[in-house]
């Protein structure tokens, strides 16, 4: 059977086969030719033949039996990689399944941009040969209110330098604009700017002559002011943008403020004067009042910033040029003088373009009998101003033309005017053919142009105030004489003040300012941060500097070298700068100082507290914190004792805006927010009912502080800056006797401000010589000062910074031996000792207010008060807007009541109102928060008097802490019996 010749495992064990003898035939015809072949072929075969009958030893090839695990299939990583190669090999996968081995590139879709340069008018050869020569290149901030036309400014001067796509029929009728610099995404969803965005341009002048105009478009939004701080450190001048219906507006205030203090050079710009003709319906007469008015309001918020008087060189004036109007959306704009110069082109009158602009602004009149300009009207025929008269009323003309005339009608005014256009762009709708009219009647930008480069100071002559106002070291080093020549051939200085992500969001490229020398791609420099000093280099490391750019918002033009008084995006240096940074050529060997960190004019007061969806994605999530960090500038994190990661920002739509970066761009994994809340600070009422002493653990120091409330404004100077430390012995003195009237000892005994540098808390030595060995004292000073900050840094109610407090020492008692005195010891008790003295001087919690500004419709006033009356809020003003039916109503608000005030503020008026909101200033929360005979009822509010130890207990609760601050932990056994002590004769004497 045939089930006989297989063994159970499937073997064949029957006869042999027919088959096997043919094999065995062949192998014995290959022996026979395999022996012709010669002595070595048959040698080695026969070699073989032995090893495969010999069953001892294993055999080297032929038929042996090769188990699986010991077949080599691949090349081992020696033979790959060579002998000297380390290599680690893991038995286990450490990565997860889900996670490819080579993960693909994600390019993130956060943001519109070219994928190559755009064609432009000019070359980029000329555009590097403009940046070689600093006296022709201007830096300009374009700042503005929300909603005012900066973007659509800049976008007019993009269309007359690139060739761009047009619009189609529809997408004009839509109103779509171009928003060149609006590159992200969100923005343009928005409709409003959330990053400062620069775009060098190449312009010319009325002249024909070339600049490079470095313009900065800021968002308007007062949330973004960091945005503007950072552009205003790299400009040399500012462009205002103030809407002619709208007027000033708190950004407008605040962006005039801040470049007063600057040092920036100011020049107006009047937008969207169309709208006092299409919208307001002004006639002429009345719309160069509202002009007019617009101007002296300007001119009024400088002269209240100056001390009353506007400096002849600031004053804001058409006839000076440093006042242009334009609209955007149709396309012109214009200066007195570029008017002047189009009366010239047309008519080819024979007079001096400069002269008749001077007669075209202010209480002048022109009488045509005799063709001269008078400050009285004519007794005949029209009795118009001559900029109503010359500008204003052909510009009308034009429009009604356009608007409600027949395009024969537009095409012989226009051949009047000397211009023709296609038969075709007639037939386009009114927008773009008022565009097109407007922009061939009133021309280029060259107006605007010449302004910029007659009021804003060079490139070259900007850099020396520059260095003067923001240069932390001496100005007498060598250093600073390179960069306030603004010389090419220095050592190598940059001024980094911005970051923007590159478009994978892994690395960020930074924008600085060249102060001296030349910077090249490849170069090796210096990255000092912002706490760097000559004496402690720990914030600095070296970095090679990848490429270097000219931003074009959408798009980079790489250049081969940039040189002194340009702005420049440089790759491959952010690596420690978190804000600022200043990069310093490596083989310069000579000691250089940093520029100052950003100097803001609001802060940070809501904060929200993060934490990542899934708990093992919080590495992924701190990550992406500092990446946020280093994209919003005012954004600050902390983490809390309860492990809470704690966001703070300026409002709503600033934290809105950067948790959307954070979860989609920087981090990437889906994160949880609490409720937004409010940083409060901790301050005092009355200086300490008696005086207050710690010692040390080891017994041998005592420190007796007393504290009281600060003088009032002092905290705000220092803060902003108007006095620091580091001004000479004489100048401090004399600025305190001046403004606060401190004794000479007082101002000798000024050890520090805290928590910080410029903090809003002063620590005085006010101890007598008699009492007190100064030499011990004076030895463990810098502990002291480090005691004092460290408690100013978190106050003993809820953990929040003390502000407005002045601490003094009485008396110190300090060991002779070095080793009794050290940090060790000192600065806890130092901290301790702040901490009796607060609160022992009558505490109180203080609270962020708001300033908001709603812009309304009349009736709407009262449902306004209603709104804020119901959020502890008040009214400080509301006053109408000349020549518009719009009111301003200005009010306090406390920011811990503002969460949804947009929202309810909108509900109530029906959306006719719109608001912006700004820290303004700290309030003393009401109520005692130590006091604990009130009651807090859970989901009742809690009335006034208990707001303070509500906000407390709610604090303290979050982040981990006891209802109560505990007076054990900040006052020693002999304070308890000396309290004790004092209470016993208090109930004595009652």
């Amino acid at each position: 059977m045939a089930d006989d010749l297989y063994d159970e495992f499937g073997n064949y064990i029957g006869p042999a086969l027919e088959d096997s003898e043919e094999e065995d035939d062949e192998q014995h015809q290959q022996r026979d030719e395999f022996g012709d072949e010669g002595e070595d072929g048959g040698a080695a075969y026969r070699g073989d033949v032995d090893a495969m009958q010999e069953d001892d030893e294993p055999a080297e090839g032929g038929m042996q039996v090769v188990l699986h695990e010991d077949k080599k299939y691949y090349p081992s990583a020696e033979e790959v990689y060579g002998a000297e190669v380390e290599t680690l090999v893991m038995e286990e996968d450490a990565q997860p399944l889900e996670v490819p081995i080579v993960a693909p590139v994600k390019v993130k879709k956060f943001e519109t941009l070219e994928a190559e340069p755009m064609r432009t008018h000019y070359s980029n050869e000329f555009l590097a040969t403009l940046m070689a020569n600093p006296e022709l290149v201007r830096n300009v901030a374009v700042v503005g209110h929300i909603h005012h036309g900066k973007t659509s400014i800049v976008d007019m001067f993009v269309e007359q330098t690139h060739e761009l796509k047009r619009f189609t029929a529809s997408q004009e009728a839509a109103g779509k604009q171009l928003r060149f610099t609006d590159t992200r995404l969100d923005e343009q969803a928005r409709g409003m700017s959330i990053k400062m965005m620069p775009m060098s341009l190449v312009l010319e002048g009325g002249s024909g002559k070339s600049y490079l105009i470095n313009l900065l478009d800021c968002p308007g939004h007062v949330n973004f002011n960091d945005e503007v701080t950072a552009a205003m450190r790299l400009a040399d001048g500012l462009l205002l943008v103030v809407d002619a219906a709208e007027g000033i507006m708190v950004v407008t205030e605040r962006a005039v403020r801040q470049a007063l203090q600057e040092g920036l050079a100011i020049t107006l710009i009047i937008s969207k004067v169309d709208r006092l003709i299409t919208e307001l319906k002004l006639p002429p007469a009345d719309a160069y009042h509202k002009l007019r008015h617009t101007i002296e309001e300007v001119n009024n918020l400088i002269a209240a910033c100056c001390g009353g008087v506007v400096p002849p060189d600031m004053l804001l004036d058409p006839v000076r040029g440093n006042v242009a109007f334009t609209a955007a959306s149709s396309g012109w704009s214009f200066t007195l003088q570029s008017f002047a110069r189009l009366y010239a082109d047309i008519y080819g009158a024979g007079f001096d373009p400069r002269e008749f602009a001077k007669r075209l602004w202010g209480d002048l009149y022109f009488h045509p009998e005799e063709r001269v300009f008078r400050r009285t009207p004519p007794r005949t025929g029209t009795s118009e101003r001559s900029f109503v008269t010359f500008v204003l009323e052909p510009l009308y003309k034009v429009y009604s033309a356009v608007i409600g005339e027949h395009p024969k009608t537009v095409e012989g005014l226009l051949a009047g005017l000397g211009v023709y256009l296609r038969t075709a762009t007639y037939n386009l709708d009114t927008k773009p053919l008022l565009k097109e009219v407007c922009t061939s009647v009133l021309g280029s930008c060259a107006g605007v142009v010449d302004m910029l480069v007659q009021h804003v100071p060079t490139s070259r002559t900007a850099t020396a105030s520059k260095v003067g106002a923001h240069y932390s070291g001496p100005l007498d080093s060598p250093a600073v004489e390179f960069m306030t020549a603004c010389n090419p051939r220095g050592p190598l200085v940059i001024a980094v003040a911005k970051l923007f992500p590159r478009q994978d969001c892994s690395r960020f490229d930074a924008l600085g300012r060249i102060l001296s020398g030349t910077v090249r791609p490849g170069d090796t420099v210096k990255v000092l941060g912002e706490s760097y000093t000559p004496d402690d280099e720990e914030d600095s490391a070296v970095a090679t500097i990848g490429s270097v750019w000219v931003y074009q918002a959408r798009y980079r033009v790489p250049v081969a070298r940039a040189t002194a008084g340009n702005l420049v995006l440089l790759e491959g240096v952010d690596g420690t700068i978190v804000r600022t940074a200043t990069l310093v050529a490596e083989a310069y060997e000579e000691p250089v100082h940093i520029f100052r960190p950003l100097r803001f004019q609001t802060k940070s007061t809501v904060k929200i507290a993060a934490e990542p969806l899934n708990p093992s994605e919080l590495p992924k999530m701190v990550e992406g914190l500092r990446k946020v960090s280093k994209s919003y500038p005012l954004c600050s994190t902390r983490v809390e004792e309860s492990g809470e990661h704690t966001i703070f920002g300026t409002g709503e739509m600033y934290l809105d805006c950067l948790m959307k970066d954070l979860r989609e761009l920087y981090a990437e994994v889906e994160v949880k927010v609490a409720d937004p809340v409010v940083a409060f600070c901790e301050t005092v009422v009355e200086s300490s009912s008696l005086k207050c002493f710690a010692e040390t653990p080891n017994k041998r120091n005592k420190i007796t502080m007393i504290a009281e409330p600060l003088d009032k404004g002092l905290a705000e100077d220092i803060e902003a800056g108007n006095v620091r430390l580091e001004m000479g012995r004489k100048q401090l003195t004399d600025w305190f006797q001046t403004r606060y009237e401190w004794d000479l000892l007082a101002v000798r005994g000024l050890w520090a401000f805290g928590p910080d540098v410029q903090g809003p808390n002063v620590l005085l030595d006010d101890s007598l010589a008699a009492e007190t060995d100064k030499g011990l004292l004076n030895a463990v000073r810098d502990s002291v000062i480090q005691g004092f900050q460290w408690g100013a840094r978190e106050g003993p109610l809820c953990d929040e910074p003390i502000r407005n407090v002045k601490f003094k020492i009485l008396d110190a008692t300090i060991a002779p031996e070095p080793i009794n005195r050290g940090g060790g010891q000192i600065i806890p008790t130092a901290r301790r000792v702040c901490y009796s003295a607060f609160l022992m001087a009558t505490p109180r919690l203080m609270e962020p207010v708001y300033y908001v500004e709603i812009e309304t419709p009349a009736d709407c006033i009262a449902a306004i008060y209603n709104v804020l009356a119901k959020r502890r809020g008040h009214v400080t003003a509301d006053v109408p807007k000349p020549g518009t039916p719009i009111f301003i109503v200005k009010a306090y608000l406390p920011v811990v009541e503002s969460f949804g005030f947009e929202t309810d503020l909108r509900y109530h008026t029906q959306g006719q109102a719109f608001c912006q909101s700004v820290f303004d200033h700290w309030q003393v929360v009401p109520g005692d928060p130590l006091d604990r005979s009130i009651v807090l009822r859970p989901l009742e509010p809690a009335p006034v008097q208990a707001l303070a130890r509500e906000f407390m207990v709610k604090t303290r609760r979050r982040k981990g802490m006891s209802d109560d601050v505990s007076i054990n932990k900040f006052f020693d056994d002999p304070m308890l019996l000396e309290l004790a002590k004092q209470d016993a004769d208090l109930a004595m004497i009652f």
